[in-house]
């Protein structure tokens, strides 16, 4: 009943995105990583002022523009602040997925010393006690849509937590996100 409760309040909020993540997103699919930051990153404070629960993905975002607009400094900054945040709020899991994607994504695309920065901050601030989940192979899922219908946010299946059989949750709105076969 909590859970049927939970996702009814979810389709309830659902068109109730800001604007201002719609836009984040269409500059991040333009390429105008530089606007996109700053959409980002006005997102991110935002969310942090009210102790939000996406305040870290926001922040995490606004380092991933940043970077990819050559400004590996601010990208940097953004990206172990909403580090830091999951950290703070003991959130573990997140922590992890979230430093171990960047530290990937760092070293795809040659940020060699920054991804080596990222995996020491992830040593030194995961609990001794913190073992990774066993990588499972991955449940027949419905097909989900590229980018969330509600925000434009990339949708990735191997990261979305799964409301139902056929439902997953936007990292970056809550929307729910119907797949399809």
């Amino acid at each position: 009943m909590r859970r049927g409760f939970r996702r009814g309040m979810r389709r309830a909020f659902a068109a109730e995105v800001p604007p201002i993540l719609q836009q984040a997103s269409q500059l991040m699919g333009a390429g105008d990583y530089d606007s996109a930051a700053a959409a980002y990153e006005q997102l991110a404070q935002a969310a942090e002022g009210r102790n939000g629960p996406r305040a870290p993905i926001f922040f995490i975002h606004a380092g991933r523009a940043r970077f990819l607009a050559g400004q590996s400094a601010q990208g940097m900054a953004h990206l172990k602040h909403g580090l830091d945040l999951f950290a703070a709020r003991g959130q573990w899991g997140e922590l992890h997925r979230a430093g171990q994607r960047a530290a990937q994504e760092l070293n795809a695309r040659g940020f060699e010393a920054e991804a080596r920065e990222v995996e020491s901050y992830l040593a030194a601030s995961l609990p001794s006690a913190f073992t990774p989940p066993a990588v499972q192979a991955p449940a027949r899922r419905p097909l989900l849509p590229t980018h969330c219908p509600f925000c434009g946010g990339t949708v990735r299946p191997d990261e979305v937590e799964w409301l139902d059989e056929v439902t997953a949750e936007c990292s970056y709105c809550g929307s729910p996100v119907r797949g399809g076969d």
